[in-house]
C-alpha cells in the first residue's frame, strides 16, 4: 500500500497553488485552484444533502471540461466512487452502465441528457447538469432542488468567514478505498466495470512525480478521453497534483484542433496516440523528405544533417515547440515512424499500460529509452514473461504490484481468470524483457484497436452486431489507416436460397454498415465492408486468428 493518500496529493496541491490557474476550457473559462476548492467543496454539500456514503458509485458523462474535472475531483475527495462514461455511448450503452454499476446520482451533460430515458436507469435518485451542476431530475425525491437552492446559506454556514487554503479541509479517504469503476465498453455482454483503488491512481501519480518531466505551473492539453484511464490519469490527476495549467479541448479532438491548440498553449508535455503522430508524419514530413531534391540531400553526409536538423524543429514545432517530450501510449507505433522519430533525435517515449493497471505498466524517458522498446516497468511494480527464455522468446506479460486494479465489479469469474492467487496479472498480452529491464511488446493477444483520438474499440462488440444480420456467417474488424473495415465471410447456403449474387451481397452488407453506424458510436463507425470469400482461419479454441488479417490490403 502506498504511504501517500491520493487525497492528501490532491488537497495539498490546491492549498499550495490557492491563486494559481488551475483549469481551463479552450478559449473559454478559466479557474484557479482555490476556485476549484470551492466548487468541490459546493459539490460535497451536495452529496451531503441527497445522504451519499462512501464506497457509493456516482456517473459522470461528457466531454472533457472544467467540470467534467471538478465532479471528477469531488467524488474522489468525497469517498464515493466515479463512474466516468464515454460522452460517444449511445443512451442504451449509458443506461446500462449506470445500471450495472449501481449508480446512485448522475452527473451528465445537457445535450447527452435529452436523449436519456429516465425510466431505464430506475436506482438514480437524482441527476445534474455538469454545465451548471442544477438538478435536471429528482428521480425519487422532492426533496434535492430545495436543498440546492439553499446551497449557498448551507456553505456560509459552513464557512462564515470564507474558504480558504488555512480551512479548506475534505473526509479522510484512505488509499485502500475504490476510486473509478472504469467501463472499458458499454454494451451487455462485454461490459467489464475495471475497479481501481485511491492506491492504484496514487502509485501513478507518485511515479509521475518522480519520473515524468513536469514541474509546477506548467500548462498541459487535456485531449485524450477524460473517462479512459491513460488521459485521466496523465493528462489531469497527476498535473493537478502537481499544481499545473490543464487546459480541456471540450471539443471532439481532430488532428487539426488538436495541433492549433498546442500551437497557442505550447504546452510542456505532450501525451499523445500513435495515430496522431502517424498523421503528421504522413501529411506534414513525409511530403518533405520524399522530395527528389531533399531525397539526394539526406544522402549527403553533414547536409544530411541539417535537413535531419529542420524537419526536427518543424516536427516541434507542430506539438508548441515548448515541451520536454511527447509520451506515446495505447498502442504500438508505426516501426516506420519510430525508427524515423529515433534518427532524428526526436524527443518522444512510448509507454505500455492497460486500464486494469491505472493505467501505467513501463516507461522511460526519451533520453534512455531503445528503439523498439515501451521502458522499464514503473516503481512498485513487478513483470515476468511467460516464457522458458524471456530475452528471445516472446511470452505473456505478466505484472504484480500497487497499480493492479482490485477485479473487476461483479465479475469474479473474469477477476478470477485474469489476477492470480498470488496477485500475478495477466495481460493478454506478449512481450520480451532484455538483460537491462526494456520492455518490448511483441503481439497483443487482446483485440483493442486504439481510435485516433485515444478511443478504445473493441472489435467483437461490432462484429458481435454484424454476425447477428441476414447473409453474414461471421465478420471480423480490422483496423486499416485509421479508418475500420469490415471483413465479412457470408452466408452462401442462405444466399444460394435466395438466388442472391456478389452484388447482391455487397450491397446488402453496405446496407448494413450504414444501419449499424447510426447505432454505435461515432468513433466506431465501419467505413467499408468487404466479402470474404472464405471461412476465417481459427485456433484449436475456434477464436479467429486476427493477426492472419491485420495486413490485409
Amino acid at each position: 500500500m502506498i504511504q501517500e493518500k491520493l487525497v492528501d496529493l490532491l488537497g495539498n496541491s490546491i492549498r499550495k497553488n490557492w491563486s494559481v490557474p488551475a483549469m481551463s476550457n479552450y478559449n473559454g473559462e478559466s479557474i484557479s485552484y482555490g476556485d476549484a476548492a470551492h466548487r468541490i467543496t459546493r459539490l460535497h454539500l451536495i452529496f451531503d444533502a441527497c445522504q451519499v456514503k462512501k464506497g457509493e458509485k456516482i456517473a459522470l458523462v461528457g466531454k472533457n471540461s472544467i467540470n467534467w474535472g471538478i465532479t471528477y475531483l469531488s467524488v474522489v475527495t468525497y469517498g464515493a466512487v466515479v463512474v466516468p462514461v464515454l460522452p460517444d455511448f449511445k443512451p442504451n450503452d449509458i443506461h446500462h452502465i449506470v445500471n450495472h454499476s449501481d449508480a446512485r446520482l448522475l452527473f451528465v451533460a445537457d445535450n447527452i441528457y435529452e436523449n436519456l430515458a429516465r425510466d431505464k436507469m430506475k436506482e438514480v435518485e437524482s441527476i445534474f447538469s455538469l454545465s451548471d451542476f442544477s438538478v435536471l431530475c429528482e428521480c425519487k425525491s422532492n426533496k434535492i432542488r430545495k436543498k440546492f437552492e439553499n446551497l449557498d446559506e448551507t456553505f456560509n454556514k459552513r464557512y462564515p468567514d470564507g474558504l480558504n487554503a488555512t480551512n479548506f479541509s475534505w473526509p479522510e479517504v484512505g488509499n485502500e478505498n475504490l476510486a473509478v469503476l472504469s467501463y472499458t465498453s458499454g454494451t451487455t455482454g462485454f461490459t467489464k466495470g475495471v475497479m481501481l483503488t485511491h492506491n492504484n491512481l496514487a502509485a501513478n501519480v507518485i511515479y509521475a512525480n518522480k519520473n515524468m518531466p513536469l514541474e509546477p505551473g506548467d500548462k498541459i492539453v487535456s485531449f485524450l478521453p477524460l473517462a479512459h484511464a491513460y488521459g485521466c490519469t496523465f493528462e489531469f490527476l497527476w498535473p493537478f497534483n502537481l499544481g499545473c495549467h490543464v487546459t480541456f479541448l471540450t471539443k471532439t479532438p481532430s488532428p487539426q484542433i488538436i495541433l492549433k491548440a498546442f500551437a497557442e498553449i505550447k504546452p510542456r508535455l505532450v501525451l499523445a496516440v500513435p495515430l496522431i503522430m502517424e498523421k503528421i508524419y504522413k501529411k506534414q514530413i513525409l511530403p518533405v523528405i520524399n522530395k527528389s531534391s531533399i531525397k539526394m540531400m539526406l544522402k549527403l553526409p553533414g547536409l544530411n544533417k541539417v535537413i535531419e536538423s529542420k524537419v526536427k524543429q518543424k516536427l516541434m514545432g507542430a506539438f508548441g515547440g515548448n515541451f520536454h517530450e511527447v509520451v506515446i501510449g495505447g498502442a504500438p507505433l508505426s516501426k516506420e515512424v519510430e525508427v524515423f522519430l529515433n534518427k532524428i533525435k526526436f524527443p518522444y517515449s512510448i509507454g505500455y499500460g492497460m486500464t486494469e493497471c491505472a493505467p501505467l505498466i513501463s516507461y522511460a524517458n526519451w533520453d534512455k529509452t531503445r528503439l523498439g522498446s515501451a521502458g522499464k516497468v514503473v516503481d512498485n511494480m513487478e513483470i515476468k514473461i511467460d516464457s522458458a527464455d524471456p530475452e528471445n522468446i516472446a511470452g505473456e506479460i505478466m505484472v504484480r504490484g500497487e497499480n493492479v486494479m482490485k477485479g473487476y465489479y461483479k465479475n469474479p469469474e473474469a477477476t478470477k481468470a485474469t489476477i492470480e492467487h498470488d496477485g500475478w496479472m495477466h495481460t493478454g498480452d506478449l512481450g520480451l524483457i532484455d538483460k537491462d529491464g526494456f520492455v518490448f511488446i511483441k503481439g497483443r493477444n487482446k483485440s483493442m484497436i486504439l481510435g485516433s483520438s485515444g478511443h478504445n474499440i473493441y472489435p467483437e462488440e461490432i462484429e458481435a452486431r454484424f454476425n447477428n444480420l441476414d447473409f453474414v456467417q461471421e465478420s471480423l474488424i480490422v483496423d486499416k489507416d485509421g479508418r475500420l473495415v469490415a471483413l465479412i465471410y457470408p452466408d452462401y447456403e442462405m444466399a444460394d436460397k435466395k438466388g442472391l449474387s456478389e452484388k447482391d451481397l455487397k450491397d446488402i452488407f453496405e446496407k448494413h454498415r450504414k444501419n449499424l453506424n447510426e447505432i454505435i458510436p461515432a468513433y466506431m463507425s465501419v467505413a467499408s465492408t468487404r466479402i470474404f470469400a472464405e471461412e476465417f482461419e481459427k485456433t484449436p479454441k475456434k477464436s479467429i486468428k486476427r493477426f492472419l488479417y491485420n495486413q490485409i490490403d
